[in-house]
């Protein structure tokens, strides 16, 4: 069952930049945090980014900071990832998340989220 739904992935060149959204207001503003996540091919999923829904506080795996944004739009009840400076090693599909609640740091532990999307892909070439 697809409880959110995310858009806005593609194809992009290194250096390139995408924007990712992720809908669905009722897990994503009744959940305290939503956040992103990636699998590439081969590999475990792995954090990206989240967001306390009830604050601005945003939390970001090392590969990513610098790179890439999180950000909420309460007004379109949507989640969106800013990913610039794109590498060929951030190729991966990439799923939202909603949690109804994370407990102490453990923002980066997919089985702190309740609420899962289909994933988008997004693929990087050098």
């Amino acid at each position: 069952l697809v409880q959110l739904v995310e858009s806005g992935g593609g194809s992009e060149q290194a250096g390139g930049s995408l924007r990712l959204s992720c809908a669905g207001a009722r897990y994503t503003y009744s959940s305290q945090y939503v956040g992103w996540f990636r699998q590439a091919p081969g590999k475990e999923r792995e954090a990206v980014a989240s967001i306390y829904t009830r604050g601005s506080t945003t939390y970001y795996a090392d590969s990513v900071k610098g790179r890439f944004t999180i950000s909420q739009d309460h007004d379109t009840s949507t989640v969106t990832l800013q990913m610039n400076s794109l590498k060929p090693e951030d190729t991966a599909m990439y799923y939202c998340a909603a949690a109804a609640f994370v407990s102490g740091t453990n923002w980066y532990r997919d089985t702190e989220y309740n609420y899962w999307g289909q994933g988008t892909q997004v693929p990087v070439s050098s």
